[in-house]
């Protein structure tokens, strides 16, 4: 059996954005956690948003609903959002699954927050 472990980790900004980072494996098993993290972070004009994956290890198809449904609300709340750090490969599936023209992504969290500065 291999290791599910996923660990969210909250960074507030002195800006006002939030960076979460996710680390692991993000599947049907521990999406949930990563569900959590978003129902505890606060979304709005005011509250942007930088979702680091650079540590994420795998992302299955549950893993990128949890993401849409993440750019669902900052859409509905007026938020920014950028995924940073994303691996090469997921950036790939994002792209045949046209979720490139969805996401906006930064290659690490200092370029997604400098963008959010500009």
């Amino acid at each position: 059996m291999t290791d599910r472990a996923l660990t969210v980790a909250r960074q507030n900004r002195p800006s006002g954005a939030t960076v979460l980072t996710v680390s692991g494996e993000l599947d049907h098993h521990t999406a949930p956690r990563l569900a959590r993290a978003f129902d505890e972070t606060p979304f709005g004009p005011d509250t942007p948003l930088v979702i680091d994956l650079s540590e994420l290890g795998y992302c299955d198809s549950t893993g990128i609903t949890v993401l849409i449904t993440a750019y669902q609300r900052a859409e509905a709340t007026g938020s920014r959002l950028f995924l940073a750090g994303v691996d090469p490969h997921l950036l790939h599936v994002f792209r045949i699954v046209g979720l490139d023209q969805v996401f906006a992504f930064m290659p690490s969290v200092e370029q997604a927050l400098d963008a959010l500065a500009s």
